[in-house]
């Protein structure tokens, strides 16, 4: 008897302790082909950004100098960006997270109704990913789109008319202006959600944040799920 009894009690400091090693190790978010995906494409949109700056601002113009060179970067900084992305695709868990951002669901407008009538922290209920974090991916991607088609035209001016390099060279100036704007506020929410950093640095992000920020995707009930 007290040999069961001595048995079942180190039975449950062993299952404690897992609870306990689980709950540090948080809950898996994000695979490593995808935080890398997030890198990489990070680092060329700053590196395409940076040095668009150089081109348009004077001041940074003459303090760096090179122009040649930094056209030279930015183009193919630019030209680059969709590579993480097609690359990622051979991971199957970026596909399916790329149909979960692709995908509005009725949640999502739920989401996004919450979010202007109130101000309140309540549990936030998205899937993996809220309403806002889709608006910003599928604008990214148009964006990108946009911006290596018009930044064709201006690379090569002699496969096009003079009035295509004029509406291509206004409509690429103007939306990297928006782009930028936008980043700069996708960076400041960032920095204000050092969970959020976590999950995109390490891929696990804390249970409680997931079940505060992203309720139907940390309960397993979102629809999302039929994206999989």
């Amino acid at each position: 008897m007290t040999s069961t009894d001595g048995w079942a009690g180190r039975t449950a400091a062993m299952m404690t302790r897992l609870h306990e090693s689980r709950a540090a190790a948080g809950v898996r978010r994000f695979t490593r082909a995808e935080t890398w995906v997030h890198r990489t494409l990070n680092c060329l949109m700053a590196v395409c950004v940076a040095s668009a700056a150089v081109l348009y601002l004077p001041p940074l113009a003459e303090l760096v100098g090179r122009r040649r060179l930094v056209v030279t970067v930015h183009e193919w900084s630019g030209i680059m960006l969709p590579v993480p992305v097609l690359a990622g695709l051979v991971s199957r868990a970026f596909r399916a997270d790329a149909g979960r951002l692709g995908r509005f669901f009725p949640h999502d407008w739920r989401w996004l109704r919450a979010l202007v009538s109130t101000r309140r922290r309540q549990p936030s209920l998205a899937g993996k990913f809220n309403a806002g974090q889709k608006l910003l991916a599928a604008f990214i991607v148009g964006a990108v789109l946009v911006m290596i088609g018009t930044g064709l035209l201006m690379w090569f001016p002699r496969l096009s008319p003079l009035v295509w390099r004029t509406g291509a060279t206004f409509v690429h100036d103007w939306l990297a202006l928006l782009v930028g704007v936008v980043i700069t506020g996708h960076v400041w929410l960032a920095a204000q959600d050092p969970e959020a950093r976590r999950g995109l640095r390490t891929g696990r992000v804390s249970a409680w944040w997931a079940r505060r920020e992203h309720t139907l995707w940390h309960a397993g009930t979102d629809d999302e799920r039929r994206a999989d």
